[in-house]
């Protein structure tokens, strides 16, 4: 299957915009490292301007070394070329709380009707055995597992260090857009449910489908998603509700807004679709998904609360909407439900409440 915008073969339900057709902003975020406040509010104003319009866009000069990323993406690769009887020893279904090895069969729970041809390693923020979320039985709270590869939790917790401070940055430039005070926004991070995802698509000889996707169309459920990617597939829906092509560009992240900054702007933000389409070879990506505590409840910030967004966007506890979405997003989640031994006290619904729908490419 070719890639990026050769996709000839693809249904034309995963057909994109060209790149040179319709682009994504790329902004330069060095001021959020220095202590200039003219430089840091210009910024924060084209990360709004971007948030408020396509709710995809590239960063540059963001901090992260290319040599942290280029390791990343080597750790990734060695673990990923692991005998698959070895990487299952770590699979996720063995925790309480949703860490290790996650094979491409348990990508969605109507498998193998429906098809993700991905594989990842999960982790996420570092919490001690004895944090009492995790003794709660809460499903993303806890501490990490890790292979036993030498040097390669220093090298994947470094990575995480630094693109997690990347993203606190984000954040108080974000809230500034907003015109909300940082402190507000940050006392919500204290134990987050900030995950990690080492993700290598599965070579393999099927079509690009609606059914047979890298991954399949979705808005990101937390803050927002730093994204490191290694290859084209990618595709955004941008803010006139048409896909269109986000290809890597060197040394950039690409970053997008999710379900919580939409639900604290009251809309003004987008949570912002997208998928991999299967491109059918090999593809690494690394998204970062900056979240909050588990018990954080997110509903419009007061600048933003009107009778219309808080019915719009009820109060929720951040932990528990990525837990509604994630239910039915892995196959062991959903069959453990279904045989009760995992209960939930809310409701999870058929499909995401930011959901939106496509137009046609030519539209």
């Amino acid at each position: 299957m070719a890639d990026g915008a050769d996709l000839a073969d693809a249904t034309e339900d995963q057909r994109a915009r060209r790149v040179d057709e319709a682009t994504l902003p790329v902004i330069d975020v060095s001021a959020l490292q220095g202590a200039d406040p003219a430089a840091i509010r210009a910024t924060a104003a084209a990360l709004g301007e971007a948030a408020r319009t396509s709710g995809f866009f590239y960063i540059v000069n963001h901090g992260v070394p290319q040599a942290l990323m280029d390791a990343l993406f080597a750790a990734s690769k060695q673990f990923h070329a692991l005998p698959r009887a070895r990487k299952m020893r770590w699979w996720s279904g063995f925790t309480t709380h949703h860490r290790g090895y996650v094979p491409f069969e348990e990508n969605g729970a109507d498998f193998p009707r429906r098809i993700n041809m991905n594989e990842a390693w999960d982790m996420s923020f570092e919490a001690p055995a004895d944090h009492p979320d995790h003794l709660a039985g809460w499903r993303m709270t806890g501490p990490n597992v890790w292979p036993d590869l030498p040097g390669w939790r220093e090298t994947v917790s470094a990575y995480y260090d630094a693109v997690f401070a990347l993203g606190l940055r984000m954040l108080d430039a974000l809230a500034l857009e907003l015109g909300v005070d940082p402190a507000e926004l940050r006392r919500h991070i204290t134990n987050p449910t900030s995950q990690l995802r080492l993700l290598r698509y599965v070579p393999n000889d099927l079509p690009a489908t609606k059914d047979i996707v890298g991954i399949a169309p979705h808005s990101d459920f937390e803050c927002f998603t730093i994204l490191l990617q290694g290859g084209p597939g990618l595709q955004v829906m941008n803010a006139e509700d048409v896909w269109i092509e986000a290809p890597p560009v060197q040394g950039a992240f690409i970053v997008n807004i999710g379900d919580i900054f939409e639900t604290w702007s009251g809309g003004r933000f987008k949570s912002t679709q997208h998928r991999v389409v299967n491109i059918g070879r090999e593809r690494f990506s690394a998204p970062l998904f900056f979240g909050l505590d588990y018990h954080a409840v997110v509903e419009p910030l007061p600048p933003f609360r009107t009778p219309e967004t808080l019915a719009k966007y009820p109060p929720i506890k951040a932990g528990e909407h990525l837990m509604r979405m994630s239910v039915n997003a892995f196959r062991y989640m959903a069959e453990a439900r279904e045989k009760g031994d995992m209960t939930l006290d809310f409701e999870v619904p058929e499909e995401s409440p930011f959901k939106r729908v496509a137009k046609p490419v030519d539209a």
